[in-house]
């Protein structure tokens, strides 16, 4: 299917097929293609898929928040009319995901969250970018994956270039901080939503005790493992990924 970035209004989205809404949400340095086997693979198993760019560097420095980004993502579920959905959030999407499902639970059927931040601090990467320095970055990228061929040179230009742009290091840093004074640890038993934690074995920015802290915390969770995966399951290993939701989804009946 192609995916197309459709511009609605103050929106910026690709959406394919018909049928339950799934909407991802992408993390810090994560394009809308990172999802890409995720939005070829549910579409034709009878689900309406949407990715939103999230304005991640478009609001002032002060509103730079994870709140604000889960009160976006509301507007933009009512914008687009949909009810009873399904959020998918990897690293900051997650928290961001987290965080909506708390604010707006009745919006919400089932979450799904992987590599995701919320709980541990240093999820957005320690040691935070020294500008300039490509070989530095190039790590960090490849840090992300289990497989270092993953970050591949489009990816790493791509992080090269924000943090070599001043106001989007300064938002970069502004949501890192804000990720960080939003720890949920305390709201999780109250959340009753589904939720399904897909979570690579060899992460290394939220490591395996983040996601069983998740799993033990939140009251109606399944926590599923890929092996040979870092932070990134869903571009790592997508045809595990989707076999993995995809049942959990048959078995929940959404």
């Amino acid at each position: 299917m192609e995916e197309k970035i459709v511009q609605d209004g103050k929106y910026r989205y690709i959406e394919l097929g018909e049928g339950t809404p799934i909407i991802i949400l992408h993390g810090l340095m994560g394009g809308l293609s990172n999802f890409h086997g995720v939005t070829e693979y549910f579409p034709t198993k009878g689900y309406k898929v949407l990715v939103p760019e999230l304005p991640i560097y478009d609001m002032p420095v002060i509103k730079t928040t994870v709140k604000n980004f889960a009160k976006f993502l509301k507007d933009f579920i009512e914008h687009k009319g949909l009810k009873d959905v399904i959020l998918l959030g990897n690293s900051l999407g997650g928290h961001i995901g987290l965080l909506h499902t708390k604010l707006y639970p009745e919006m919400v059927k089932a979450l799904v969250i992987t590599g995701s931040s919320g709980l541990y601090e240093s999820a957005m990467g320690d040691g935070y970018p020294k500008r300039g320095d490509y070989e530095f970055i190039k790590k960090k990228a490849q840090d992300v994956f289990y497989d270092p061929e993953v970050a591949t040179k489009e990816i790493v230009d791509e992080v090269f270039a924000t943090v070599n742009d001043r106001m989007k290091l300064v938002k970069t840093l502004a949501i890192a901080k804000s990720a960080i004074r939003h720890n949920m640890a305390k709201d999780l038993p109250n959340m009753n939503t589904p939720t399904c934690i897909i979570w690579g074995k060899q992460d290394n920015v939220t490591p395996p005790n983040v996601a069983e802290e998740f799993h033990q915390l939140l009251p109606d969770s399944d926590l599923f493992w890929i092996d040979k995966c870092g932070h990134a399951p869903m571009m790592e290993h997508s045809e595990d990924f989707n076999q993995i939701l995809d049942k959990w989804l048959e078995k929940r009946a959404f």
